[in-house]
């Protein structure tokens, strides 16, 4: 048994009803193979497979709720109708016959377009009517908008527990819906919904939080995805400071997150070094020690370069060493890592990396998007 095998990463977590065999999340990744919105057979042999190859909790691509323009892609999956419900079932039981834990993450894809030109029938929906500060597009949302966008939230929540998962998490990062009203430059809004500061706008993701709570009861285990980064923006940063990033975070873990899913471009990167230096504390730890909640960290784990250059700029990475995250995690900065890129083109790396069979792992090469393996 090689060392990582003994290390923190492969230590079981446990929290409310969700039991995991180790540290390590499959990150939810966008994958489009999901006709007319149903997930099938292809979708759960997918999730099957690192299932079997042992990662500790997998969350699924992003799945979107019952509105009319919470996608913004014409193969994302529903979380709602009988025959989409029916292929998450399809998913979830396989999932769990591999012995997996899994989870859907649960989003709204707000007036942030997708990357082939599609466009929904109606108008897109958003806080102030923006995709970014000063670009109209869509429809500012009303008041009843609002409400029946909590509710949808809330009635997925419901699918998600009765089809047998094991958790939720609720997409409240990149630039999506529960992110533009988050961020200034994307939320004018001058009623409840809006303000000045970042607890003010925090107020629509505290509302599906706590509906959410109440449609799943105490037991369930919700986790919440944020990010100081936007798709518009990479250099946005909606929390300058620790007492910014409280204001926040604290109101939604008060609302019932039980985990907190930090995503940053790289995981290794500090989140305010001006105050404990280029090794400190990154996002997710930050989250962690001001909230007191659990979190995930993720950001490039296991490869030489970021998302950004993959999916943006068509450029592959190389596998590299994790040892400088099992030395964060052994300090106990966060809880749990989340792996993206290295996990869609090798759904073996878990046990790889178990086994000490680092030199075996694959890079990223982008020809993985175009199918499920």
């Amino acid at each position: 048994m090689s060392d990582i095998a003994n290390s923190v990463l492969f230590r079981p977590f446990q929290l409310k009803g969700l039991d995991l065999r180790n540290r390590i999340v499959m990150a939810p990744m966008t994958r489009m193979f999901a006709p007319d919105g149903v997930p099938g057979e292809a979708n759960a042999a997918y999730y099957r497979r690192r299932a079997a190859a042992e990662v500790g909790l997998i969350l699924s691509e992003g799945t979107v709720i019952d509105r009319p323009t919470a996608r913004n892609e014409a193969t994302i999956p529903f979380f709602h109708g009988e025959a989409a419900l029916a292929g998450w079932k399809q998913v979830i039981d396989s999932v769990h016959a591999a012995g997996g834990r899994m989870g859907p993450q649960i989003w709204h894809t707000g007036s942030l377009p997708g990357m082939t030109g599609w466009q929904p029938e109606t108008p897109v929906e958003s806080p102030s009517g923006l995709v970014a500060p000063g670009a109209p597009r869509g429809e500012a949302m009303s008041e009843e908008a609002i409400a029946d966008t909590v509710a949808a939230f809330a009635k997925a929540a419901v699918a998600a527990r009765a089809l047998g998962f094991d958790t939720l998490e609720l997409h409240g990062a990149h630039g999506y819906l529960i992110d533009q009203f988050f961020w200034s430059g994307t939320n004018g809004r001058t009623d409840r919904y809006g303000g000045a500061s970042i607890r003010e706008r925090a107020r629509f993701a505290g509302e599906v939080v706590a509906a959410v709570r109440r449609a799943v009861g105490d037991d369930f285990p919700i986790i919440l995805r944020v990010s100081q980064w936007k798709q518009q923006d990479f250099a946005v940063r909606l929390a300058e400071t620790p007492a910014l990033m409280e204001d926040w975070l604290v109101p939604l873990v008060e609302a019932g997150v039980d985990i907190l899913h930090c995503s940053q471009r790289r995981f290794w990167e500090p989140e305010f070094p001006e105050i404990d230096g280029e090794n400190g504390l990154n996002f997710a730890g930050w989250a962690k020690k001001l909230t007191g909640a659990a979190t995930i960290s993720v950001g490039s784990v296991g490869l030489s370069s970021d998302f950004v250059s993959a999916f943006q700029r068509g450029e592959g990475a190389e596998a590299t060493g994790i040892e400088p995250l099992i030395a964060r995690m052994e300090r106990g900065e966060f809880d749990l890592i989340a792996v993206g890129r290295a996990l869609l083109s090798d759904a073996d790396w878990v046990v790889k990396v178990k086994a000490g069979r680092q030199d075996t792992l694959k890079g990223f090469d982008r020809a993985a998007l175009a199918e499920l393996v």
